[in-house]
């Protein structure tokens, strides 16, 4: 037992020392780099004619002074530290790189380049994007860099959108610019979906609002295409019957994500049945948890599929009217204006009194909070998400959690965060790999931890077909074969959709998209069983050890991740212990499998 529990540290020792030695370290004795010729200043936005001149510490402005002549250039101390670290500039430099070439000549010069300028991540000249708070909170300045939405349809159903000008409709000043498509009015039954509350128009600037137009407000993924449908009328009420007529109207007619701002009704099979027909068609839809306060999420957004979204107000706390509960997905600025409207969130709309006229109005609700997700669903969708699981498994992944929870009742994965989540989906399926790394250190340790006889050949387990693919199908899953069919998984629904992730993920086939993560999936057990299959035909063993060894990583990288949360447990906290027996259970049956039987 001594000699096992050592080869199991000297593993994990070299493992972790090998993890380390990755890392880059620079000493801090070490002497600068020897700047090179010509440095690659491909994208580098420079300042016309003027140089950074970095000295050695101790040169005088005295004797640069002298230099000056040869070079060509007027150099100054850069600021107050110039004396000091001897950074200076020189502005007006006729020929940069010929004066380069002959500063870096001196020794007493460290580095010679051209002054470069940055700037901070795109900032809209809205003129009162300032009051925006909201959109500060969910780190949109810097995810603006990355995707503005740009061609995702994105279908508001509600009250309408002041998005035409049609009678005695007008539309409003800021969503001129925005591109739409066609959509349906089914409250009048025609196709002018023209807005007669101000509730609709109010959410479709929280997702596209004109932005950067020196006008108003910003929106969200300003570059996305709005499909304006009708399913609220100018009380701000609407049928079972409408909506779930126009959310397969929506998904028909090309819509990725679908908003609704709406609900406090009842149950409806119509609706439901209309959700999951949505989101088998490819589309994300996204629906307010309710404004009662209490803990039940409403309807539309407890349907299995849909996205059910809290609100919060500035300081990041979960609003007193937003509803919560079992099925709540994610949390987003909503407002709370019990401070003055400027605790709301602003955006352009119509009077209610008066359609034709424009009003900037702060508004505070879940239906607020809704097209904020809806509208970093379609910022991930431009990214390259292709289908609803993958958007969610964004935008939960990318969620800042909340008390270091996972997920809860009154926040569910977290307050939504566009640049985090879009970070998740530039790095997907990179955010499956951690999964197979911790299944091959665990490798490691089964292999160490056996005695010699009992060791399969190294080489014959790791290049043997029957042991490599079970441990990848479990660990990362067939992500890489979703390009060989032009990305169709992502429209094609949740049960061919998980087939592309790891086994553990494929829960969805059988229980469907859920809030938690199903625990008979997140364990030991679909390994367990298989095992008992070895007994009789031991020509399963590689098979059975890999796809073990592929559970363990999984569990262990998803306890180690704090991730995700597990229906039916009593306690939240039972997650984590949970997840570390049954990986550690997986570990033992693998073990077993692997072992090379002694004559």
């Amino acid at each position: 037992m001594r000699r096992i529990l050592a080869n199991a540290v000297v593993a994990l020792v070299v493992v972790a020392t090998a993890a380390c030695s990755s890392q880059k370290e620079v000493p801090a004795s070490a002497e600068p780099a020897t700047q090179p010729e010509r440095l690659d200043l491909t994208g580098a936005d420079l300042v016309p004619g003027s140089i950074l001149v970095d000295f050695k510490d101790g040169t005088t402005k005295e004797q640069f002074d002298a230099w000056e002549a040869e070079w060509g250039v007027d150099l100054e101390f850069n600021s107050i530290e110039g004396q000091d670290d001897g950074m200076t500039v020189a502005v007006g430099v006729d020929d940069v790189e010929s004066a380069l070439a002959r500063i870096r000549q001196n020794p007493a010069v460290e580095y010679a380049e051209p002054l470069m300028q940055f700037r901070s991540s795109f900032t809209p000249n809205d003129p009162d994007y300032g009051k925006q708070w909201n959109l500060q909170m969910i780190d949109m300045p810097k995810a603006w860099d990355t995707s503005k939405g740009k061609g995702v349809v994105v279908a508001v159903l509600d009250t309408g959108i002041a998005y035409e000008d049609y009678d005695d409709f007008k539309q409003v000043p800021d969503l001129k610019g925005v591109k739409f498509v066609t959509g349906y009015d089914f409250v009048n039954d025609d196709e002018h979906a023209n807005d007669d509350h101000g509730h609709g128009t109010h959410v479709a600037g929280t997702i596209a609002q004109a932005t950067n137009n020196n006008e108003g407000v910003a929106g969200v993924a300003f570059e996305a295409t709005l499909m304006p449908v009708k399913v609220l009328n100018h009380f701000g009420s609407g049928t079972s019957a409408d909506i779930a007529d126009a959310i397969r109207f929506a998904a028909d007619k090309g819509a990725k994500v679908i908003n609704m701002s709406l609900g406090g009704g009842g149950y409806s099979p119509a609706m439901a049945s209309a959700v999951e027909y949505a989101r088998k068609k490819g589309t994300t839809v996204v629906a307010a948890a309710g404004n009662a306060g209490r803990g039940r999420v409403e309807f539309p957004a407890a349907y299995p599929g849909a996205v059910a979204v809290a609100a919060v107000g500035p300081e990041g706390t979960r609003a007193p009217y937003s509803s919560y509960g079992k099925d709540l997905d994610i949390a987003a600025p909503g407002g709370d204006k019990r401070k003055g409207d400027q605790n709301g969130i602003i955006q352009n709309t119509i009077d209610p009194k008066d359609v034709s006229r424009s009003v900037y109005a702060s508004y505070q609700g879940t239906s607020m909070a809704t097209p904020h997700v809806a509208a970093v669903a379609a910022l991930l969708y431009a990214a390259g998400a292709s289908g609803p699981d993958e958007v969610e498994k964004a935008l939960f992944a990318g969620a800042k959690r909340v008390n270091g929870q996972a997920w809860s009742e009154e926040y569910g994965h977290g307050l939504l965060n566009a640049k985090a989540s879009l970070e998740a989906i530039g790095a997907t399926p990179g955010t499956q790999w951690p999964s197979l790394w911790w299944a091959l250190v665990l490798l490691a340790v089964v292999l160490l931890t056996l005695g010699r006889r009992e060791r399969p050949g190294y080489l014959n387990l790791i290049f043997k077909p029957s042991f490599v693919v079970p441990l990848v199908l479990a660990t990362v899953g067939m992500f890489f074969a979703r390009s060989w069919f032009g990305g169709a998984a992502g429209a094609s629904g949740d049960g061919v959709d998980a087939l592309w992730l790891p086994i553990p993920d494929w829960q969805r086939i059988i229980f469907g998209r859920g809030k938690l993560a199903n625990p008979l999936f997140y364990s030991a057990l679909i390994p367990v069983v298989l095992s008992f299959f070895a007994i009789k035909f031991r020509g399963l063993r590689p098979a059975i050890g890999g796809l073990a060894l592929g559970f363990a990583g999984f569990l262990s990288y998803a306890a180690w991740s704090k991730a995700p949360g597990l229906a039916y447990m009593p306690f939240t906290f039972l997650a984590m212990p949970w997840l570390v027996v049954n990986a550690i259970i997986s570990v033992f049956i693998a073990r077993a499998m692997l072992k090379k039987e002694t004559p």
